[in-house]
């Protein structure tokens, strides 16, 4: 059978169009499409193989899985994150501790009205 050859058709994930499209081959590196061109937006792009990039919401979604393992990791060790870090800081005992300011319980200044 025949390889793939400059301008062939091809369908890719277009991240302009946000969705799979067919795709003119461009470039070809090692019997496989490196650089592809939409047929759709005529957008110029690396060669995905059909896999869209993740969304925000999917990356998102992941940084919370990790922040809710490493919290569950940090709850199976015993010890408090705070005091971890503290210990691991400078190390000095003698030191005071400084007490946390206290929150002002002054209202934020509210903006002056625009003029018409």
């Amino acid at each position: 059978m025949w390889g793939l050859r400059l301008g062939d058709d091809i369908d890719d994930f277009c991240i302009k169009c946000k969705r799979v499209t067919n795709h003119s081959v461009l470039a070809i590196v090692d019997d496989a499409p490196a650089k592809v061109r939409c047929r759709t937006c005529y957008h110029e792009q690396e060669f995905r193989d059909s896999i869209a990039p993740p969304t925000k919401r999917e990356l998102k979604k992941a940084a919370e899985a990790e922040a809710a393992a490493a919290a569950a990791a940090d709850a199976e060790s015993g010890l408090d994150p705070e005091i971890e870090a503290s210990a691991a800081g400078n190390g000095d005992a003698d030191e005071p501790i400084a007490a946390e300011a206290p929150p002002s319980s002054k209202p934020a200044a509210k903006k002056p009205a625009r003029k018409r």
